[in-house]
């Protein structure tokens, strides 16, 4: 731990480096270009208004630190992280040693990419000892347009755009983009459904990396929104080596309630202040301690899941799927659904694991029995397949039990999705239902996002099977108490 004596010591030389650089415009320029902490503190000192705090330090580091080929930053509201990523970095990565040449900034939106080039062009243009000690910068008045910034000095170019515009190609002569920033792509609205994450997600990797060569650097900006948003997608790849890459998250409090940035918050007292600023909760736990804040009618948790590796060696004592049927291969059907569980025990010690890999895809009448039959087929006597008693689902049981698929009704009983889901909900909750450590990733992500989701025909099927298995647990536990 540094103490106070080596503090006062690196203040010291800290002070005398100052003195230096601003006297001196060879030295300055020297330091400068070497380091993105002191072309900040030099050229951006307008923006310093409190003491630098060690996580602001770690980030000009990470930005200096071209080893680290994906880099995502969370952190919180106010702390400073767009102003130095999507401003003075930038700047420095095509000024400095880094002497990038095609830097592109992506936003979500039109209006936001047109701000940060406008607070690039004010700096370049109306920042005096910036412009003197390293420009000139604007000498093609045609080249500074709404969307691109030339530096014909540098060869260099600062490109800004949204995620509704086309950038597959994007160019700077010979140069394709070297230095790629992202800031806020997602906001909560976007990050509600799997069918918007997934359309930023694949977005990123199929036209924003790709935009790239082997040397370029990429940079995500933003908060974590939802539990799959893309930053946590992001976080997840890098965690398990499939990407390159490294996540770094700043809270404003840390769980031992240590303040990040006691230049601007010096003790509790002023994070209360902040605190009723906000007025919200859950804004202050997402934006300022960057918790990932859950729908306050959500039913299911994703705490409450629990993963298994593998089943229990024993024999289970039966076997349940549960159907819910979509028969039609139409885009803009729903989906086809079968959950299948192993029920081990009975009564109030039974268990039940849900299987990986359910059935999950739009399909026909046909290929759908067939693949009923199929689970029928790998599963041993003691299996049933269940299907909602509504509607055209009953030619499906009755075609099922003719083909001698032990096939039985589900009765809704005039109960929703919702209520099904509610109901059993305490037994996901108990961890009496156990899901596989990998292969329901969907199941999973319907279940946390019910209600908010496009579809939710694996948590309808998920709700069947467990209604089923539990009620059967229970009857079969009965029969051998009355024995």
């Amino acid at each position: 731990m540094t103490t106070q004596s080596q503090k006062l010591s690196e203040k010291k030389i800290e002070n005398a480096l100052i003195e230096k650089i601003l006297k001196d415009k060879t030295v300055r320029s020297m330091v400068t270009c070497e380091s993105h902490y002191w072309f900040f503190n030099v050229y951006f000192s307008h923006y310093v208004t409190y003491e630098t705090a060690e996580f602001q330090k770690e980030l000009f580091a990470l930005t200096e630190d071209e080893s680290i080929r994906n880099l995502v930053v969370v952190s919180f509201r106010g702390s400073g992280k767009s102003t130095l990523m999507t401003l003075s970095y930038p700047i420095w990565a095509i000024l400095g040693k880094q002497q990038k040449k095609h830097v592109v900034i992506l936003s979500q939106t039109m209006p936001q990419a047109k701000q940060y080039l406008k607070n690039i062009k004010d700096e370049l243009e109306k920042n005096d000892i910036l412009r003197n000690d390293l420009g000139p910068f604007k000498e093609e008045t045609d080249e500074w347009r709404s969307f691109s910034l030339v530096l014909p000095k540098y060869n260099a170019r600062i490109t800004a755009a949204s995620c509704e515009q086309s950038i597959r190609g994007i160019r700077h002569g010979a140069h394709r983009p070297d230095l790629i920033i992202l800031d806020d792509v997602e906001d909560l609205n976007s990050s509600k459904t799997k069918e918007s994450r997934d359309g930023t997600y694949n977005w990123v990797v199929g036209d924003v990396i790709p935009l790239g060569d082997k040397n370029t650097r990429t940079i995500f900006i933003g908060n974590l929104l939802h539990e799959d948003c893309l930053l946590m997608r992001l976080k997840n790849n890098i965690e398990n080596n499939t990407l390159d890459g490294l996540f770094k998250m700043y809270p404003l409090l840390d769980d031992n309630e240590n303040i990040a940035w006691l230049g601007k918050y010096p003790d509790m007292d002023s994070i209360a202040v902040e605190k009723k600023k906000i007025g919200s909760e859950s804004a202050w736990q997402r934006e300022f301690l960057l918790r990932i804040i859950p729908d306050q009618d959500r039913i299911f948790y994703r705490e409450w899941i629990k993963p298994y590796d593998s089943l229990p060696e024993k024999e289970c004592s039966f076997s349940c799927t549960g159907v819910d049927l979509a028969i039609s291969e139409n885009d803009s059907a729903d989906y086809t659904a079968m959950v299948t569980t192993k029920v081990y025990g009975y009564g109030d010690s039974a268990m039940i694991y849900v299987l990986p890999n359910p059935i999950y895809e739009r399909m026909d009448f046909l290929k759908t029995v067939n693949c009923i039959k199929e689970i029928k087929k790998m599963n041993f006597s003691r299996h049933r397949i269940y299907i909602e008693d509504v509607g055209y689902q009953r030619s499906a049981i009755q075609y099922l039990k003719s083909e001698r698929c032990h096939t039985e009704p589900f009765q809704v009983h005039g109960q929703d999705k919702r209520s099904r889901l509610i109901t059993i909900s305490h037994l996901v909750q108990e961890g009496r239902v156990l899901f596989p450590a990998k292969g329901a990733e969907t199941l999973i992500q319907q279940l946390i996002g019910f209600g908010i989701e496009k579809h939710d025909d694996l948590a309808d099927a998920f709700a069947i099977a467990i209604h089923k298995s539990f009620e059967r647990a229970s009857h079969c536990c009965r029969i051998a108490t009355s024995k």
